[in-house]
Parts: C-alpha cells; structure tokens; sequence
C-alpha cells in the first residue's frame, strides 16, 4: 500500500461504516455541485450503491435520492464494488482508467447488472470541472472573483495538472 494511504487506511479500520457513509455523502454531494454527472444521477433515483473497501473490511452503503447522495443504514445494495484503498485511490484520482480496473478485476462489481454498467459508465465518462464547480458552489458574483485570483497564483495550471496526471 502507498505510504499517502496509511491514515486514511487507519481512519477507515478505526471509524465505524456509518461515519464513513455520512462523511463521504456529504463530500461527494459537495465535490459533485455544479457538475454534469448529477444529472445522470436522476437515473439512478432509490437505487443503493454499496463501496467495500477489502483491505480495511470497510463498507460503505449510498442510496441515490435524485441527484444526491445520501447515508443508507442496513446491508441491503443494488450495486456493489469491491476492491483494496488503493485501486479505489487510483479510481478518484484519475491516475488509472476505470476500465483498466474493471477488466483486469482489480476493482469488482456485483448486483444488478443494468445499474452496474450504468455506474461503471458514469465513472468512466467522470471529468471534474473546477470552474463549474466553484461557480455552482460561490455563486455569480463570488465566482468570477475567485476564479481570477486563481489564475493570478496560477493555481488553475496545478489543479489541471492535479486532475489531468
């Protein structure tokens, strides 16, 4: 495992499921403000999405309520994936292809076919757009303000390359 990945691998084993689901929501729906994969999440409306993460024998359980994310109790998923922290930090970083982990089975998925693809699908086509992110998150008269001061310190040329890598 990746030294990066130690405490987040520690905090995994420590905090119980619950917090996990609830924390991630909230970051996810966050993260997710502004762009154009929450409308396909519409599609998905009242399906449960499970996240187990093998390596910490952690599992993670989402319901889709429109297009947000929220915490759902209980054991019951109509999709889940499966694999070790670090090919799930490889998926969120964009540092390997979702279809790399896929077919070389390094991450799993089970359940429902349909919405399995669909999810799988919804991954693959995932490109985060900072600035549509900012303004939906500050608003128009914020946005532009912010969006300025982040090219001055070229901070848009790391977050590319942070995104991009």
């Amino acid at each position: 495992m990746r030294l990066q990945l130690l405490p987040l691998s520690a905090l995994l084993r420590l905090l119980p499921n619950a917090v996990h689901s609830e924390l991630l929501s909230r970051l996810f729906n966050h993260l997710l403000k502004g762009q154009y994969v929450t409308d396909q999440l519409y599609d998905l409306d009242g399906k449960r999405l499970a996240i187990a993460i093998t390596d910490t024998r952690t599992e993670i359980i989402f319901a889709i309520r429109g297009n947000r994310l929220v915490r759902a109790g209980g054991k019951q998923w109509d999709v889940r994936i499966s694999g070790r922290l670090e090919e799930f930090w490889l998926l969120a970083s964009r540092s390997e292809d979702p279809d790399t982990l896929f077919f070389a089975r390094r991450l799993n998925i089970e359940g429902e076919t349909e919405t399995g693809l669909y999810v799988k699908n919804l991954l693959d086509g995932m490109d985060f757009d900072w600035r549509i992110h900012v303004a939906a998150v500050a608003g128009p008269r914020l946005a532009p303000l912010i969006e300025r001061a982040v090219e001055r310190l070229s901070l848009d040329r790391r977050i590319q390359a942070a995104l991009h890598h």
